[in-house]
């Protein structure tokens, strides 16, 4: 629920306002959500200017008395509004490889559906990716966040993007990211949804920790896995069929680990995530230049530089976008296992996981880009202006 707050209070008192009117203006300011300031002035005004002169001095009495009661009515609907609950997530992510991750962080950041309650790093060079996470948070305004590094691995990849990590302020490690993940689903067993982006790692440390803790998660929607198609199958061509994808095969006990632990698992396979951020929605999203498309298009840019590449995929944005509606990456059950080479074969048996094998692309990015563009917020003020 959005919330109204008064900046200066307008207090009415006939007798001095009819005494005060020669040396006096209203002065009316608030900061409230485009839609409902709209409602109430019926109209795309943003200034009301009002000064007295005497041949105004009975109706702006009569429009100051309206506009006095202004508060009350604006509180009385904004007290009506109903709550609505978030959906609890923590984020764990390899984010500075591959660009996605950015993209995925970022749509969790300006989705007001989503309360963020940690991000939590993992593989490779983890304490470098948590100082990319805590410069893009405070650049982006929300260095409330907590964020827990997870224990370094070795990693193949190449970390694009470690420029603009370094370039922010040292990161000072609190938290374990395992530990984190464990603390937060005991203080609220049965609410936290896990958006998993990268290698599993975290996931395999905290179930060898506490399972029996692990398992009060509400559930783990994790971008990884191929079940019917694999890097390329896009449709336009005959399909190779599965293949092990990068988020399973880097740390294949940890995913077994997670598939048998009983905790409900939403899959989002490369069958529904390869997602093409091709040049036009670049230049429509990279050109819009707020704090968040500005550090995104950073990103990009030091990503296509190391990748030679200069269109990404967003496999890791459709993982959050499921959590945020469902509907634009409908999922099936699945008893999905994990072999040694890192598949994740649709094999006979109770259900263990439901997989997104179908999205459209046009209708995500629709969605998603909409979001990323938006301001953190909107203010609206209603001013008199001195003379």
């Amino acid at each position: 629920m959005h919330s109204t707050t008064w900046k200066r209070p307008f207090q009415f008192n006939p007798g001095n306002f009819l005494q005060k009117l020669p040396s006096r203006e209203i002065l009316l300011e608030w900061s409230t959500p485009r839609g409902d300031i709209l409602t109430h002035l019926r109209g795309s005004v943003q200034e009301v200017v009002l000064r007295y002169t005497k041949r105004m001095r009975f109706p702006l009495f009569v429009l100051a008395m309206g506009l006095s009661c202004a508060p009350l009515q604006l509180i009385a609907q904004q007290s009506a509004t109903p709550a609505v609950s978030k959906t609890k997530v923590i984020v764990d992510t390899d984010i500075g490889d591959d660009i996605d991750d950015a993209f995925a962080l970022a749509l969790a950041m300006r989705s007001p559906e989503l309360e963020i309650l940690g991000i939590t790093t993992g593989w490779g060079d983890t304490e470098l990716r948590a100082r990319l996470v805590q410069r893009f948070l405070k650049e982006n305004g929300a260095t409330d966040i907590p964020i827990a590094a997870g224990a370094p691995t070795k990693s193949t990849a190449v970390f694009s993007q470690a420029r603009w990590a370094q370039d922010g302020p040292p990161f000072q490690k609190q938290l374990d990211a395992a530990e984190f993940l464990l603390q937060q689903a005991r203080k609220m067993p049965g609410e936290i949804t896990l958006v998993a982006i990268g290698p599993l790692t975290n996931i395999g440390s905290a179930i060898d920790r506490d399972a029996a803790a692990f398992k009060k998660l509400k559930r783990v929607v994790l971008m990884g896995g191929s079940i019917r198609r694999g890097y390329g199958d896009l449709g336009y061509a005959p399909d190779r069929g599965p293949q092990p994808e990068y988020n399973i095969y880097s740390d294949v006990a940890a995913a077994q680990k997670l598939f048998s632990s009983g905790v409900p698992i939403f899959m989002m396979p490369l069958d529904s995530t390869q997602l093409m951020l091709d040049e036009v929605k670049r230049n429509i999203l990279f050109s819009v230049g707020t704090p968040m498309t500005n550090s995104l298009a950073a990103l990009y840019y030091q990503w296509a530089e190391r990748n030679r590449t200069p269109t990404p995929t967003l496999f890791d944005a459709m993982a959050v976008t499921y959590v945020i509606q469902p509907e634009l990456c409908p999922a099936e059950p699945f008893h999905i296992l994990i072999d040694a080479q890192g598949f994740t074969r649709s094999s006979p048996g109770a259900p263990n996981a439901a997989a997104c094998l179908v999205s459209d692309s046009e209708k995500f990015f629709h969605f998603l880009l909409p979001r990323l563009m938006a301001p953190a917020s909107v203010s609206i003020s209603v001013h008199a202006a001195k003379p």
